[in-house]
């Protein structure tokens, strides 16, 4: 049986790090409904398509109308499921690897707008100050509104080193341009330094180079730092990647147990992965891990295991809430491309899906008080319950409503040159616990009266965003992130 590799992820398409996963064996399927209504509705398409070909104003693309409907065939199912075309498959075991062409961002698509999921440390976007929740409207002055995530996508890639302009929607400010240079993304997905006394590792993306990049990063700590007394797990703004490094990064503070399981159509087909026996090379110091709104999947697996299992207390704010696997199925070896297709979801040691509703922390801090306010808002972030279509939770829980944090930073903290989430972090490792940590002033941040007044719809417990605009009022509204 040739060698399975599972990835996970927030997004559709990617210009940062993978967010898949891919086998290398046949799709085995099968239909729910009778053989001779999908033959009739397979004749069909080929009546569109002939009737297309042979009357459509101008000449078509046969090839490019197929690679269409086969992928609003599978996105239709959920956010994360699509097709990819063999330049886009080719791609993706590329970004894998964690050295590939490109800005450094990871995209999606919402209501024909291309959104950005995040920004990847150290590269081309991050330096320009791109946000998780901007709409890319334009590239180079050319609109992108109503146009297909990949055609997007195929836009923004080019030669390394030639400029290109996004105009970047933010709410509460007119569209901007961005220039940026294309660069070749070598991400380096782990670093380590010294914060006082206790050790801070920054996880960015899990790609096949993680867990060794944060084994040497620790060992340089604890070989500087012999007396270090703890560590700062950080983990915002990482949008997932690989399970298997999810679980070896895991197995760096576990000894044994479970790190996380996967469960698929049927209740008997469960997947469990295991920490190693002999994991823990902090030896029991105490940890905190840092997880915001854009800490999804194999973030969230880590977060999730380290919670469960007692290990680390959690501080920052709700992540995302991506709680399935995607598989990605070569067609033909990849010749034809590849099908991403949803197969399962992950549950975190105790059991919890977490499936649009996302990991709370045990200690809720806002990072500035305009992130406390617009949590109040509307829920704040562009999280999994934001999709329209995105996989329910199976235990049918729903996501935190809008609310005022427990925490933001106080009038003296200046935000600009501060990391208050990383420095509550640093408390709690200083007290011991969250219970001991000296509480900082309720974040002053005024609940909403009616949510209709932003434009949000209620969903799922939470707020989703706002339609974006269309083309003709895109000089006038900015899309909420």
């Amino acid at each position: 049986m040739m060698r399975k590799y599972l990835l996970i992820g927030v997004s559709a398409f990617v210009l940062g790090a993978g967010s898949m996963a891919y086998v290398s064996q046949r799709a085995q399927a099968t239909a729910a409904q009778p053989r001779s209504q999908i033959y009739k509705m397979l004749e069909l398409f080929g009546d569109v398509l002939s009737t297309v070909q042979n009357q459509y104003v101008s000449e078509v693309d046969s090839k490019k109308l197929i690679e269409a409907a086969i992928d609003g065939m599978v996105t239709s199912l959920d956010p994360h499921s699509g097709y990819l075309s063999p330049d886009s498959f080719s791609d993706m075991r590329e970004q894998t690897r964690g050295e590939y062409g490109g800005l450094g961002i990871e995209v999606t698509s919402e209501d024909g707008v291309v959104k950005i999921i995040s920004p990847m440390d150290d590269t081309p976007a991050a330096r320009a100050g791109v946000q998780a929740g901007d709409y890319i409207t334009a590239i180079n002055g050319q609109s992108l509104l109503g146009l297909p995530l990949n055609d997007a996508v195929k836009q923004m890639r080019g030669p390394v080193g030639e400029a290109i302009t996004l105009t970047i929607a933010r709410e509460g400010k007119d569209p901007f341009d961005v220039k940026l240079k294309r660069e070749v993304i070598n991400v380096i997905s782990a670093k380590g330094r010294m914060e006082g006394d206790y050790g801070y590792l920054r996880v960015s993306a899990f790609n096949e180079k993680t867990a060794e990049e944060a084994s040497a990063a620790l060992r340089s700590l604890k070989a500087k730092n012999p007396k270090m007394k703890g560590l700062v797990l950080d983990l915002r703004n990482n949008p997932g990647g690989l399970l298997d490094q999810a679980v070896e990064i895991s197995s760096l503070f576990l000894n044994g147990g479970e790190v996380v399981s996967q469960r698929g159509r049927d209740p008997k087909d469960v997947e469990r992965y295991n920490a190693r026996t002999d994991g823990d090379v902090l030896h029991g110091l105490p940890m905190v891990v840092l997880i915001n709104s854009g800490s999804a999947s194999a973030a969230e697996i880590v977060a999730g295991a380290l919670q469960d299992r007692h290990r680390a207390a959690l501080v920052g704010l709700t992540s995302f809430g991506k709680g399935s696997v995607q598989t990605v199925i070569p067609l033909h070896g990849g010749a034809d491309g590849a099908l991403k297709l949803t197969t399962a979801r992950y549950f975190t040691p105790s059991g919890r899906s977490i499936q649009k509703t996302g990991i709370e922390p045990d200690l809720e801090v806002a990072q500035t008080p305009e992130q406390a306010q617009a949590l109040a808002d509307r829920s704040f972030q562009f999280s999994e319950a934001s999709f329209a279509n995105a996989l329910n939770a199976e235990e049918g829980k729903t996501r935190r409503a809008a609310h005022a944090p427990a925490e933001a930073p106080p009038s003296g903290f200046d935000v600009k040159k501060g990391d208050f989430q990383l420095s509550r972090g640093l408390d709690v490792l200083k007290y011991g616990s969250v219970e001991a940590t000296p509480k900082m002033p309720a974040a002053k941040a005024r609940l909403a009266s009616a949510l209709s007044k932003t434009g949000a719809v209620k969903t799922d417990g939470g707020t989703a965003p706002p339609k974006a605009p269309d083309a003709a009022d895109k000089d006038k509204q900015a899309p909420r992130k």
